[in-house]
């Protein structure tokens, strides 16, 4: 390449910070090497060099009890991930789903503090089809090199959110409005280079082109790059995986969660007279512990941050008996006093007879004998809240199955965990345990086989009777997969987050018994 005509941009990306700021983990105060606090220190290092971009791709605010404290309690003051995004100089962010999560009141004022635009062009306005937030795509100058980033969000979050945080607004197929908006961008801008930023991730092998998940439509990442002609380089999340590679001549990056890795986009372009020849290449850089924590950010961010640690050292009150969690996978082939007690409270503040819910990941320490609000953090890690739904014997019976396809029978012939549960993206939260009801899985028996016992109240359950039950607002919409209670009707709404629930229940009782009734197991 002729060095007077080619010019070197570097962008870098972020995704799926989920609030973590500090390289702290929540649970234990242990440091990790994650958040913003060692990004930046990286970023900073690299601004050094000129054209340099800094992108994020969504999933910024929520996530840590950072930001349910502020969200909660703070949310009249600055908010802590946006007085840091700033500081770094972000050229834009894009809409991820857990944006939605505090409201659209809270995220209006995140947006109004930001001093960069949010990006999301399939995510208008039901009144006029318009983009919602304003701009769906910038076009940004490096001497005198083009680029357009483009902001498309996975338009599934209308099978998770509550229906009040995104009421008046419309999520258009994420494919088609790629499709859409590129031809547009070439069309009226003629950039050099075209960015895709993307919040959502792929629905197939990146090899192979194999499907690696039901394509509901909730990753199209892998259609795009196969389907859209015009795009350079696609940036991903949403399914916290590590990816640099390319896909049908399309740069793909996905720089995994909670700010542990760093995405590097390197482009060269040379403008010639009739032609623009790019070379592109990515990488990840890992935050490690060479990588020290920028103070400057810490600082900007200390006052949040201790409040916050107060909150969680807060004493709630006792557990008698066992309701620790030594073995993740052992909770969930039987009945046990920890999901019970998550069943227990939800039927009591719901007032119905029959419960689910999930261990959601497998670092849940379950709950020690003295109780404090850093321990229900660290166990319900979700801002969920409750519905009631009316479904059928026969949607239970399906729910189950569902469920049970988590497990598979290994080369040893023992229960071990369905792969499709854990690649390309970890989803012990999808499969669910229930109090209520009394049932069997038998896991020798093929997928869609293997509730071999189905009781409510001593009796088989009637397949053709309807029976209010309690979830979280996630699977009430039909998230995991759990198709059998999309359009349900909901019984009750309770809009109050979980960990909220959690706590009031423990501290107007002050002591828990732990207990377990062994109503459910999974056997060979």
């Amino acid at each position: 390449m002729d060095n007077s005509n080619k010019t070197d941009i570097s962008l870098l990306v972020t995704s799926d910070i989920h609030g973590y700021i500090y390289p702290t983990n929540y649970s234990d105060h242990d440091d990790r090497n994650f958040g913003l606090a060692k990004l930046s220190t990286l970023i900073k290092q690299k601004r050094q060099k000129d054209n340099l971009l800094l992108l994020d791709n969504g999933d910024l605010i929520q996530g840590s009890p950072l930001t349910f404290y502020h969200a909660k309690y703070q949310s009249t003051t600055a908010n802590p991930l946006i007085k840091v995004a700033n500081e770094l100089g972000y050229l834009a962010s894009v809409f991820g789903n857990h944006e939605f999560n505090y409201g659209q009141e809270y995220l209006q004022n995140v947006i109004n503090q930001s001093e960069f635009p949010w990006l999301s062009a399939n995510i208008v306005n039901q009144n006029d089809g318009k983009p919602a937030f304003g701009k769906p795509y910038i076009i940004h100058k490096v001497k005198n090199i083009s680029i357009a980033i483009l902001g498309i969000t996975t338009h599934y979050i209308p099978n998770w959110e509550d229906p009040k945080h995104i009421k008046g607004l419309v999520f258009q197929d994420a494919l088609e409005s790629t499709k859409g908006w590129v031809k547009h961008i070439h069309e009226n801008e003629q950039p050099d280079v075209v960015v895709v930023s993307y919040h959502g991730g792929f629905e197939r092998d990146i090899q192979s082109g194999e499907p690696t998940e039901e394509l509901t439509g909730e990753n199209q990442g892998y259609q795009i790059c196969m389907e859209v002609e015009g795009i350079d380089v696609l940036v991903t999340g949403h399914q916290h995986r590590a990816l640099a590679n390319k896909i049908n001549g399309v740069t793909i990056v996905q720089p995994s969660n909670n700010g542990q890795l760093l995405g590097q986009v390197d482009i060269e372009v040379e403008k010639r007279k009739n032609e623009c020849v790019k070379r592109i290449n990515c990488s990840l850089i890992e935050i490690d512990d060479s990588v020290k924590v920028d103070k400057q950010v810490v600082d900007l961010v200390k006052e949040y941050e201790e409040a916050t640690q107060v909150w969680l050292d807060k004493p709630i009150g006792k557990i008698n008996g066992d309701m620790t969690i030594s073995n993740p996978f052992s909770i969930r082939l039987q009945d046990n006093p920890l999901i019970e007690f998550i069943n227990k409270i939800q039927m009591d503040i719901a007032n119905v007879d029959i419960s689910n819910t999930s261990l959601f990941n497998n670092t849940s320490p379950g709950f020690k004998s003295n109780v404090t609000m850093r321990d229900i953090v660290s166990n319900y890690i979700y801002p969920n809240t409750l519905k009631v739904i009316r479904i059928s014997g026969s949607d239970i019976k399906q729910a189950l199955e569902q469920s049970a396809s988590y497990f598979i029978i290994n080369a040893d012939g023992q229960i071990d965990v369905n792969s499709a549960f854990i690649n390309p993206k970890p989803q012990h939260y999808n499969y669910d345990m229930w109090e209520g009801i009394e049932y069997e899985l038998k896991i020798t028996n093929p997928i869609g086989e293997r509730v071999t016992k189905l009781n409510y109240q001593g009796e088989p359950i009637d397949y053709n009777q309807d029976y209010h039950v309690v979830m979280n607002n996630y699977r009430a919409g039909g998230g995991g997969n759990f198709k059998m209670y999309q359009g349900k009707p909901v019984v009750q709404d309770i809009p109050t987050d979980m960990t909220e629930l959690i706590a009031n229940y423990i501290l107007n009782r002050k002591t828990i018994e732990a207990t377990c009734n062994h109503n459910w197991k999974v056997v060979r």
